[in-house]
């Protein structure tokens, strides 16, 4: 017998999208449940401590981006895989920074939702490594702790990797596309502009100690100190 890797929530209206998104996360050994409208869905991510929730925007009684607000405001940190339709640019940037983990835009082969599942789950597990202390930053990759002035700060679990891996390579440039590839698990991904997201939402939430710089046409970098 296949050992559970844990249980998904699905949210999505649509059930036939629903129904394939279970069956092959099923098959790769995910317990799965679904809910089809944000209310009920958010009840649910309440009552059963999801490892990973697949949000569709588009829902009936809470919208998407609704349900990642208010997970977050009450310091729910599950990862979170939007799905959006094609014309939903501006939604799917402001899920991301309301604190979504990734996206898929409809429509999206089945596996490669399991693929991203996955993927998700691995940044939010994190690599082991030792404890950063950058200016006025300390990161700890073991408790996944992130201390300004010795005070917490909130990260998601993509925001918390990218700054990890930023202060493991102080002074080194990477490019959007390296970022995607080391931080993400994404080579050859194209929407560069997640990247961007995700640095703004970092900086916004370490202020002035953020030691994150931009090298204008090329990527980002952290520097040795923060002011």
């Amino acid at each position: 017998m296949t050992e559970s890797r844990g249980l998904v929530l699905i949210v999505e209206d649509e059930r036939h999208i629903a129904d394939v998104q279970r069956l092959y996360l099923a098959r790769e050994g995910f317990g799965v449940h679904v809910e089809t409208d944000g209310i009920a869905g958010l009840a649910a991510a309440r009552r059963m401590h999801p490892v990973a929730i697949v949000l569709d925007i588009g829902l009936p009684g809470l919208d998407g981006i609704a349900f990642c607000r208010a997970l977050r405001d009450v310091g729910d940190w599950t990862p979170v895989l939007l799905v959006t339709a094609r014309g939903e640019e501006a939604d799917r940037i402001l899920g991301l920074e309301l604190g979504a983990d990734d996206y898929l835009t409809k429509p999206f082969s089945p596996r490669e939702l399991v693929a991203r599942v996955k993927t998700v789950l691995r940044r939010a597990a994190g690599p082991p490594g030792q404890t950063e202390s950058v200016g006025r930053l300390s990161v700890d990759p073991i408790s996944r702790t992130v201390r300004c002035d010795g005070e917490p700060v909130e990260l998601t679990a993509t925001e918390f990797n990218l700054l990890a891996f930023l202060l493991q390579h102080v002074g080194q440039v990477f490019t959007r596309e390296q970022l995607l590839a080391r931080v993400w698990g994404y080579p050859g991904y194209r929407d560069t502009r997640m990247v961007d997201v995700f640095v703004s939402q970092l900086r916004a939430k370490l202020g002035e100690a953020s030691p994150i710089r931009t090298v204008r046409g090329v990527g980002y970098s952290a520097t040795a100190s923060s002011r």
